[in-house]
């Protein structure tokens, strides 16, 4: 985030120049949020990211559209969430297809949201202003619908890939609990009393289960572990 103001800049990538005119005049009326630039296509949206975060200007999140000529918004986000470079910047889908295939394509990209296009201004706000701070904008609970819904209608036999194993193997037995009970989408302070710890004890459970696992939220984690076999049987 941009020191010298403390505004979130937000970079819009959609093919459509009237929903991005819309889109910035909604973060541009706000006092802690401000569009640093737009583009088209992935592409552009790439490109423009990198001279930003060259220049020290961010963006700190994405407003991401998926459907865009050049490159799609989730190829895009995937080359983001891949770029050590671009660490700190968060990407949010926007789309009009409100479907659980897109839904978790986007969250296997790395995408820490996913929105739909008529969502009312305030939670786009809010949902922008979440992923800031870490925070992601579909819960795990939801994550682990599109999960059962998608991967078990695929007849996908999960388990761990030997990458995936490789991670896991750096959980101690009680990090892989936390992951577990992370799955189910409850809070610390649900997790904590069903495990008799304290919250911040498993608040600090929490954040080196998703540093080892590189993971940039709880719905990363989740997809983590279903997809590792983990939870979901």
């Amino acid at each position: 985030m941009n020191d010298t103001t403390q505004q979130i800049s937000v970079l819009l990538a959609d093919d459509q120049a009237l929903l991005r005119a819309g889109f910035a005049m909604v973060i541009d009326s706000q006092a802690d949020m401000a569009v640093a630039a737009q583009a088209g296509d992935g592409a552009q949206a790439l490109d423009q990211l990198r001279k930003l975060a060259a220049a020290g200007q961010g963006p700190d999140v994405v407003l991401m559209d998926i459907r865009m000529p050049v490159l799609d918004g989730l190829e895009a986000t995937a080359a983001i969430t891949k770029d050590p470079v671009l660490a700190g910047t968060r990407v949010i889908v926007l789309t009009t297809f409100d479907t659980d295939e897109y839904a978790l394509q986007a969250l296997r990209s790395g995408a820490a949201g996913f929105v739909l296009k008529d969502v009312q201004p305030e939670v786009l706000l809010d949902s922008i202003r979440t992923v800031v701070t870490g925070g992601a904008v579909v819960a795990p609970t939801t994550t682990r619908r599109l999960l059962d819904s998608t991967l078990l209608g695929e007849g996908r036999r999960r388990a761990p890939t030997s990458e995936q194993q490789k991670r896991l193997d750096l959980l101690t037995n009680r990090e892989r609990e936390i992951l577990a009970e992370m799955s189910t989408g409850d809070s610390n302070t649900e997790i904590a009393a069903r495990l008799y710890l304290s919250e911040a004890t498993v608040k600090t459970h929490v954040g080196q289960v998703l540093a080892k696992l590189s993971c940039r939220d709880r719905v990363q984690a989740v997809v983590f572990a279903y997809e590792s076999g983990i939870v979901g049987d």
